[in-house]
């Protein structure tokens, strides 16, 4: 039990590194929409195929992507499981903050009517 949770852990903490980099979550929206090769993902950051690859090596480690290589193309494709881990976890926290803000709601709500019904007593 504890080995697997190290491991999710594990998952976790490269997912959310992966995801840290701008220009890993722009190649992420990328590969959204289709499998593109490295020289594909590199172009609209001019960076060398080396930069590029630097970048989708610490993506597939995260297994947010898979590289395919056919001869000296290198196929690249979103694996959105591991994006599903991530949300899962942050809807834990959404359901905490969307309890929290409900009962903010209630206070200010009631502290409203009741400077309404102090503001009408005074009339």
């Amino acid at each position: 039990m504890l080995n697997h949770m190290v491991e999710h852990s594990a998952h976790l903490d490269a997912v959310f590194h992966a995801l840290a980099d701008p220009t890993r979550r722009a190649m992420l929206g990328q590969l959204a929409e289709r499998e593109l090769t490295i020289g594909e993902l590199a172009t609209p950051f001019r960076m060398s195929f080396a930069g590029a690859s630097k970048h989708v090596r610490v993506l597939e480690n995260a297994g947010l992507v898979t590289r395919t290589i056919r001869g000296r193309t290198h196929l690249c494709r979103l694996e959105a499981a591991r994006l599903a881990e991530a949300n899962a976890w942050l809807k834990r926290y959404e359901r905490f903050w969307n309890a929290n803000l409900d009962r903010l709601e209630a206070l200010l709500r009631a502290e409203d009517e009741t400077k309404a019904r102090k503001q009408r007593s005074k009339r």
